[in-house]
Parts: structure tokens; sequence; C-alpha cells
């Protein structure tokens, strides 16, 4: 493995035996070449890194390949964990046992990005006229008051700096917002200016990044008692100006006060805070008397009284459920989620997991395959909260199919967890979305209830055990939800 680091290719390694051939191993270059950390990564697919570019004529190329057990080559578009495009060429290939039998393949990649590009430039530099494209750019080289009024205009505060990081200008919006004068900006060091607010290391050193490497610096948070306004919540974002002429290697820096919006959003999480646990009391209390209202029932009650009896013990759950989403919520948001992690067998849990779950739903098929014989180090009450969540929305978001699939694997040293049902599906702009607390489809909120916080809470019991949850779909043909643990040990009978 020491060899494979080393190497400049980025390297993986997928296990055929496997279900859908997952990764089970990647080498430093395969980090550095996508951005993805090895975490992240492994028990996925490689096809993960097409993202959205689904319709590759090279994917065909490489699944007849897998299929087939033949090496292949393809240059192929993949995507970093940042959404960057590149271009990999990949070389897969089978790996035989002693019996013949393919049990892995192995994939080296290689970025060849400048390449392609170039390769791509110049098809459209024959496109178009070398006249066309100079008039074009002198045009916009040449016009500065058309930039300088939409910098002045723009409802946003606004600064350009050289390459020393000296202030060039400050739109009328910075000049109001922050209660200083043209004088007492413009000509001077960003990090001076003021009470040095914004001499802040980290964006020091993300600013020296952005003309030698182009890199931008997206939503970072600056939080500064600011002379005459106070303190201010600010997202900072910068990218360089790529023009030529008197706009070479200039920065455009853009300021947004989100004091606010951040203010509004503690007094929503104190007010679901307290109002979770005022109505937790009077909940509890419900409970009760309707479990004292069922023993006690009389022996004559009709059938009528009895249903609604229970129609109503099932609301009080339902409520009792979604209280307890929210009060989980708030102790996310506060940094007081409780775990009390301990060994436990991850196959033994599922199985439990399924077991009870099913007692609640007769008429969903729910199907367990694999056996990890692995010991997980968790909180095994958090996880199990995860799997039922996970079956309650496969069951919910697939009323017409009622067969739900869940299958347990050893991918490396994790567990990986997949939950699989054929309904609806979901869409590549809501998957991005999906594990954010409070969202919800629009399509989806139409025909089904919820509040759009159980996935987020799965979400962040996954991380919060080093792990890491995501989701695989199309539109009308179901989706499956992942997530991968790391393994504390395997029993000694694994066989």
């Amino acid at each position: 493995m020491q060899a494979l680091n080393s190497s400049n290719s980025g390297i993986i390694i997928t296990d055929n035996a496997l279900p859908d051939n997952p990764i089970i191993y990647c080498n430093k270059a395969f980090e550095n070449i996508t951005g993805y950390h090895y975490d992240e990564i492994i028990g996925h697919n490689c096809r993960f890194l097409q993202s959205h570019d689904r319709s590759q004529p090279e994917r065909e190329k490489l699944r007849d390949a897998i299929e087939n057990s033949k090496e292949c080559r393809v240059e192929i578009r993949n995507y970093k964990k940042d959404g960057t495009l590149f271009w990999n060429e990949l070389f897969v290939s089978p790996v035989k046992n002693n019996m013949g039998e393919i049990t892995h393949f192995i994939g080296v990649q290689n970025d060849i990005t400048e390449r392609k590009n170039a390769e791509i430039q110049l098809r459209d530099e024959k496109a178009s006229t070398e006249e066309k494209i100079a008039a074009r750019t002198k045009e916009l080289q040449d016009n500065e008051a058309f930039l300088s009024s939409i910098i002045q205009t723009v409802r946003e505060s606004l600064l350009v700096l050289d390459s020393d990081y000296r202030v060039l200008s400050a739109n009328k919006h910075f000049l109001s917002s922050f209660q200083v004068t043209e004088t007492s900006t413009v000509g001077k060091i960003l990090f001076e200016l003021g009470n040095h607010q914004w001499d802040i290391e980290a964006l020091k050193q993300l600013l020296m990044k952005i003309l030698p490497t182009n890199n931008p610096v997206i939503d970072f948070e600056v939080t500064h008692d600011f002379p005459y306004i106070g303190r201010k919540v600010m997202l900072v974002n910068a990218y360089r100006i790529e023009f030529d002429g008197h706009f070479k290697d200039r920065i455009l820096i853009a300021i947004e006060d989100i004091t606010d919006r951040k203010e509004i959003e503690q007094r929503k999480d104190d007010f679901l805070s307290v109002a979770s646990h005022e109505l937790k009391t009077p909940l509890t209390s419900i409970k009760g008397l309707i479990e004292v209202l069922q023993r006690l029932k009389p022996e004559n009650s009709s059938e009528k009284f009895i249903s609604i009896l229970d129609k109503v013990a099932g609301q009080a759950d339902r409520l009792n459920l979604l209280i307890n989403q929210l009060l989980d919520t708030s102790k996310i948001q506060s940094g007081h989620i409780e775990l009390h992690k301990e060994p436990f067998e991850i196959d033994q849990l599922l199985s439990d997991t399924i077991s009870n779950f099913k007692y609640g739903d007769s008429n969903h098929r729910i199907n367990l395959r694999g056996k990890t014989n692995a010991i997980i180090h968790g909180d095994d009450l958090q996880i199990s909260q995860v799997i039922n969540n996970l079956l309650s929305n496969a069951i919910k978001y697939s009323p017409e199919d009622k067969v739900i699939d869940v299958q347990s694997d050893k991918v490396s040293n994790y567990v990986k967890v997949s939950v699989t049902d054929y309904g609806i599906g979901i869409s590549r702009s809501d998957q991005a979305k999906i594990f954010d607390r409070f969202y919800r489809a629009q399509d989806i909120q139409q025909k089904f209830a919820g509040l759009g916080i159980g996935l987020y809470i799965c979400q962040q019991i996954i991380v919060s055990h080093d792990g890491t949850l995501w989701v695989e779909s199309e539109e009308g043909r179901g989706a499956t939800f992942n997530f991968t643990l790391p393994i504390m040990k395997i029993q000694e009978n694994e066989e």
C-alpha cells in the first residue's frame, strides 16, 4: 500500500464480490485529484464522480468492460467534491484469484484536464475569427466605466484590491454600511482599515492564495465589533478579476451583512427548544390518560369507540415523535447532542431494529441481506434511530411498491448499510438539499406530511460517529440511502 500511496496517479480498488462493486481502497493521489477524503470515498461506486453527467458514452464502455471482465481505457468527464469538472484518463483492469475468478478491479486515473482544455480551446478558436475575438476582448478590457458603474450600484459592500491588497475602490454601499469615508478607505491596505478589523490571519491566508492559484474565497464568516456600527456578522466572498490592462491582478471582495439573519435563526432555534419542552409535559400526561382509557375501557365497548381511541393514541405517538425530532434538532444546533458510545454488533442491531419495525407496518416486506460480523463503537440507540428513519421514509415515499431492501457489507475498515426503496425517487436538484434542516421538496410537501428534519438528524448522528450518509436516486426509480460507520473490530467467528 505504501508503494501505491507514493504514485502520482490516482489508484482505486473495488470489490467485485460485493453488490454495486464498491470502492474498498484509494491512494492519496486519488484523494488529491478528486478533492474527496478517504472516508467519503469508501463504499461508493465509481460512478459518483460523474455526478449528474450520466449520459456519457464512456460509461457504457466501462460497464461493458466490467461485465465482461475486460481491460478498458477511457477519457471521461468527472467532477471534484467542489463541483469542478476535470477530465479523467481512466484505465480499468480486472484482478483474478488462483481459480481464475474476478475478485476485484483496479482503476488507475490521471487528471488530463489541461490537455483536454487545450484541445477544446483550439476547436473553439477555429469556430470564430481572431478579429471578432480581439474586438470583443478589447471592448471588455477598455470598458472601465461600465465595470465601475456596476460596482457602485450593487446593493452589497464591494471592494477592489490590487496585488498588494491595497483598496483601489470602495462602492457607496461599503462606505455607508461601515460609516467610513472614501479618503480613509481608498489607498489603504485592507488589513489596516479602521481598527484593523479585517486583519484576520485566516482571511489573510485565503486572500493570498487568490492571485497565484485563482481559488476564490467563498462565504468566509467574520464576526467583529466594528467602529460606529457595533457587533456585526459578515460573509466575505473574494474573486480574482481576470481582465487584462488596467484590471490585471485585481481582487474583488463582496461583503454581506448577515447579522439579522443570524439573530433570526438563533431566535428560531430558541423558540423550537422552548416550545418542544413545553409541549412535552402536557403530551406525556395525555399519553398516560389515553393508556388508562385503553386499559379500563368497558367490556361492551363498541368497535367505533375502540377504533377512535386507537386513532387518538396513534396521533399522540405521532405528535410525540415530532416533538422528539424538534428536541433532537435543538440539541444538535446547540451542540448538546448526547452520545453514549459502547461497542455493539451492527448485524444484531439491524436485525432487531427491522424486526421491531415490522410490527408497526405489515404492508411492506423488508428484506435484510448481508452479514459483516463487525463491532461498532457508538450509540446503538442513535444508530437504530437512523435506520428507523430511513425505513420510515422508504415506506412513505413508495406507496405503490411494497418491497424495501436493506443491504449490509464490510467495505475496507467500514460497515456500509444501504436502504433501497422503489418509489417516487428524488430529483437531482433536491438531492443536494434533502439533508438540510427543514428542507422539503415542493412536490413532496403537497403529497406527504413531515417537517423536513428527519434526514438532517440522521446525517448529524452519522457524522458524529465519523461516518458518511449519502443518497443515490433517479426520479421515478426509487432511492438508495447509504451510510458508513468505522469498524471497531471484526468478531472472531467471521467466516
